[in-house]
């Protein structure tokens, strides 16, 4: 397996923070977007690059020579009430390295989106759905992870809803809606996010909850 050289936002959030220690175990370059103040809270081994996820004039100069973006800005626990945030934060920051990343001939972009449709959480799922015809139109190759919720640590409340997802997944009628809005952990993203970066697809790949579950 050759070794990517990466370039990642959201470096010191949920996800990133627990991803790129397992990139450099792996072998792969990473070069980390953050904020001046959290500089100190990257891992031995990642290079640092002090900069504005909101605004690429701070960093799009440092893209180069990443193969690979990974995108992982986002509102932390989302909730219907944080509307204005989504369109503020997530979706800035998705169209600034969308266009930081085509500027610098990446070659594959890796974007955590949303499961989608769903009954509830409409603006997050509109501004994620954005985020994604944005990358779509820059024409690189992109991977769609679309998760619905995420189990971890701080993130144990969910786990009551395990029994109702259980006998949902095994009636027919709603088997396909509570696949696709299924729970998975965090272990399993982080394993979906290292397949993704270490298989570039030829095109848009969109990684739905069965697959994430699966990798």
């Amino acid at each position: 397996m050759p070794a990517s050289h990466v370039f990642l936002t959201g470096s010191t959030g949920y996800l990133g923070s627990r991803l790129i220690p397992r990139l450099l175990a792996r072998g792969h370059r990473v070069r980390a977007l953050v904020r001046a103040s959290s500089r100190g809270r990257l891992p031995a081994g990642c290079e640092a690059v002090v900069g504005d996820a909101l605004d690429r004039a701070t960093f799009q100069d440092h893209v180069t020579p990443a193969d690979t973006f990974v995108q992982l800005v986002g509102v932390p626990h989302p909730s219907p009430r944080k509307a204005e945030q989504f369109r503020a934060v997530d979706l800035v920051s998705v169209r600034e390295s969308a266009a930081a990343a085509a500027a610098a001939n990446v070659g594959h972009f890796v974007y955590v989106s949303v499961a989608q449709p769903a009954p509830v959480m409409k603006a997050y799922q509109e501004v994620r759905a954005e985020g994604e015809r944005l990358l779509r139109a820059t024409g690189i190759d992109a991977t769609f992870l679309r998760p619905w919720y995420v189990l971890g640590p701080g993130h144990r409340w969910a786990y009551a809803l395990l029994p109702m997802y259980w006998l949902l997944e095994r009636v027919p009628p709603t088997r396909a809606t509570a696949q696709r809005l299924g729970l998975v952990t965090v272990e399993e993203m982080l394993r979906a996010l290292v397949r993704a970066v270490e298989d570039r697809p030829a095109g848009v790949r969109v990684v739905e909850v069965p697959q994430i579950r699966g990798a």
